[in-house]
């Protein structure tokens, strides 16, 4: 071995100015009990400072000794040479030319090691600190360096500085907890300890605004932070615009491209400037974008470079630190847009084959093929939305533009039915008025249906989770006459229809429609329409009197929530409150509470922004009749009186209010008198000779300039005089008695 070894490396470098103290970290170091100690993060994390403070200070135990290790020390003999002046150094006490033998393979075994073991043993307490060790690649270097590591007398402790995920024999010794590991995000600042690294180099504490924009564009990352912070004091007084962040990112760009991308071979660079538009790296979009060695590359480089953050609950995927991120979209922005748009319509096309529909539409926009990107999204929504993934949907609507949605009719439709499965009914009529006031273009949807009877069926849902049951009724008798039979759109207008007639107590037509609705979703595989339904089909059983057809049906409801994974979804209400319904007629209380506590969470759900009124009403009534079969009086009287109100928002409440007649033990409302011309108002006489016609309560309220509420609001009352279920009802009753 060489003695030559300069001053500098056996020493810490000077610490920089506004250097954070880190007690935190600190505390890690002191209180470590294994004698290896691995600092592993990429350039600018920290690490030198960190040891500096640390060997200077009181917490380091016994004699330190440092070395700064470079490329010249990437061989057996020079590592060593220079492990041994720094051992001596810290005063340990090593044999006379034990740093001037020739170094060979057996004399370490055989002389160098057992002699350099002793020698460090006998020092006492003794901290060997390797800053730097990066610079070592040599396998022979590694080797020796294993052979110390893992003979190390009590009372020593060896620290080791890498810029890299070291390799054997660290990972042996972690298995045996030999090691302590301090990474990435050990390293990186807390948003607290950020904020005083700002204020220290602004001179003032910095603006919450400032110090969060700082903290998120940089990770935590210390040089990020610190470069970033000298360009915002740099800025002075003047106000934070564009300008400050633009030179912040250059000085970020400047540091990673000297520390990191000029330290790359070319197949590396090519590598990382290819993947640069990738959100996620995995190995088969790597391959797609840089070529069959992409998976090879890229657990080197996740390995080395350390600003590849590895993707939370993957085991082989990776994303850009958001510092490299920036670098590698400005460099590749210099080569040209043509050159970032393939790219990105190379990564379209292999999340397109993968069916990653989400990546795939990102990509067909960012490389400007905006019509792949609208296909991909007609081509992928609907087995989204049938299995209550709406919110993926969602997340490819919001990638095109809106102006791009609102253009296109199919993409309206999409959006109404992605806000009809996300519960939110008037936000579904509105993209729908948008789709049928675009008459040009594209107007099929899916296999068998167009915008027109998509929109129709969408209608007639929405309406019903409004409660408007009168013109759910109706659209939804339309759009089962204008949908074939096995059809999604038909498999929706029936349930729609088929809600209508089961509130107003008509439930034998009521369960043939939901019967058809039923058998259509389950043959277009439309699970949140088959939930609905089956679980219509139980409250409507159950309402009937029929118990034992409503038990197979409850089994069948929950056997499909189980399987599509919908027990918090609301098309699932409907399911518990049968089954609730059921246990309580059984007196299986217990069982009751949890069916009827499952629906009440999801009613309760605040994402939703309306809920049914007649389930809400009915939930109110099963709690009410659950509390009265405990006997807990107060409980049941205050749930059947919240149950009377909602059913008195209701129209067509005359099933729920003879339901919550038997709640409790009250006696069965009289038979309705007839109904005589003065029992009426005069607006609701004009309400219900507008009620002959086909109009909706809408156009209803249209027609008469008054306001659909009010409409609403006299319709029931008009079904309440005349003792009527619906608007057939109560027209034809209204004739008999010669109000009409």
């Amino acid at each position: 071995m060489t003695s030559s070894v300069p001053a500098f490396k056996l020493r810490p470098p000077v610490q920089p100015p506004h250097a954070l103290t880190r007690p935190r970290l600190l505390h890690r170091l002191d209180t470590a009990t294994e004698p290896v100690v691995v600092l592993s993060a990429p350039a600018g994390a920290g690490k030198t400072v960190l040891l500096t403070e640390w060997v200077r200070g009181p917490a380091a135990r016994g004699a330190c000794a440092w070395l700064g290790v470079d490329a010249r020390d990437n061989a057996p003999e020079r590592l060593w040479a220079g492990i041994a002046h720094a051992v001596r150094q810290a005063g340990a006490d090593l044999p006379r030319g034990l740093g001037e033998r020739v170094w060979t393979a057996e004399s370490w075994l055989d002389e160098t090691l057992p002699a350099l073991l002793t020698a460090v043993g006998a020092a006492g307490p003794l901290t060997l600190v390797l800053d730097g060790l990066e610079a070592v690649t040599d396998t022979g270097a590694w080797r020796t360096l294993g052979d110390f590591l893992t003979r190390l007398p009590p009372g020593v402790r060896v620290v080791l500085s890498t810029r890299h995920r070291p390799g054997a024999p660290l990972p042996t010794l972690s298995a045996r907890g030999l090691v302590a590991e301090l990474d990435l995000y050990d390293l990186a600042f807390t948003p607290e300890e950020a904020r005083a690294v700002l204020t220290a180099l602004l001179g003032s504490e910095p603006g919450a605004a400032d110090a969060r924009a700082l903290y998120e564009a940089t990770e935590g990352w210390a040089a990020g932070l610190c470069l970033m912070g000298r360009a915002l004091a740099r800025s002075g007084n003047a106000p934070r615009t564009a300008a400050w962040a633009a030179r912040g990112r250059q000085a970020v760009t400047a540091y990673l491209t000297t520390e990191v991308l000029d330290r790359l071979t070319t197949e590396q660079r090519r590598f990382l400037l290819r993947t640069g538009v990738l959100a996620e790296l995995g190995a088969g979009a790597c391959q797609a974008l840089a070529g069959d060695r992409a998976g090879v590359l890229l657990d080197d480089l996740a390995r080395t470079v350390q600003l590849l953050v590895p993707v939370a609950g993957e085991t082989s995927a990776y994303r850009h630190h958001r510092a490299l991120a920036a670098l590698l979209t400005d460099v590749m922005a210099s080569e040209g847009t043509d050159t970032v748009a393939a790219l990105h319509r190379s990564a379209a096309r292999w999340y397109a084959r993968q069916g990653r529909t989400t990546e795939a539409v990102r990509h067909w926009t960012l490389g400007g093929d905006e019509a792949e990107a609208v296909a991909a999204v007609l081509d992928g929504w609907e087995k989204e939305i049938s299995a209550g993934r709406g919110a993926r949907v969602a997340r490819w609507l919001d990638v095109l533009s809106r102006r791009t949605v609102a253009a296109d009719a199919r993409l309206c439709v999409v959006a109404a039915m992605t806000a009809l499965a996300d519960g939110a009914p008037a936000a579904a009529c509105r993209w729908l008025d948008v789709a049928l006031l675009r008459e040009t273009g594209d107007r099929s949807l899916g296999e068998d249906g167009t915008v027109g009877d998509a929109a129709a069926a969408v209608r007639a849902v929405a309406r019903c989770l409004e409660g408007e049951v009168l013109d759910a009724g109706r659209l939804g008798d339309l759009a089962v006459t204008g949908n074939p039979p096995l059809t999604s759109w038909r498999a929706l207008a029936a349930t729609a229809r088929g809600t209508a007639l089961l509130w107003t107590g008509r439930y034998a037509e009521a369960e043939a429609l939901l019967g058809e609705a039923s058998r259509d979703a389950h043959a277009c595989g439309h699970g949140l329409a088959l939930v609905r339904a089956l679980g219509l089909r139980t409250v409507c059983a159950l309402l009937a009197g029929r118990p034992g057809p409503a038990r197979a049906l409850s089994d069948e409801a929950h056997r499909e929530i189980a399987a599509a994974g919908l027990a918090r979804h609301f098309v699932s209400v409907p399911a518990h409150l049968g089954r609730a319904g059921l246990l309580l007629g059984a007196d299986r209380l217990d069982e009751a509470e949890q069916a009827l506590a499952a629906a009440e969470a999801v009613l309760a759900d605040p994402s939703r922004t309306v809920g049914e009124p007649h389930l809400r009403a009915l939930c109110l009534a099963v709690r009410a009749r659950l509390e009265n079969a405990r006997h807990d009086t107060d409980a049941a009287r205050g749930a059947r009186r919240a149950a009377e109100r909602a059913a008195a928002a209701c129209e067509s409440p005359g099933v729920l209010t003879a339901l919550l007649g038997r709640a409790g033990g009250h006696r069965p409302a009289a038979p309705p008198a007839e109904p005589r011309p003065e029992d009426l108002s005069a607006g609701e006489r004009r309400v219900l000779r507008a009620l002959c016609g086909s109009l909706t309560l809408r156009e209803i309220a249209s027609e008469l300039y008054v306001s659909h509420n009010t409409v609403k609001t006299q319709v029931r009352a008009v079904f309440r005089k005349l003792g009527a279920h619906d608007r057939t009802e109560a027209v034809t009753r209204a004739r008999e008695s010669g109000v009409l």
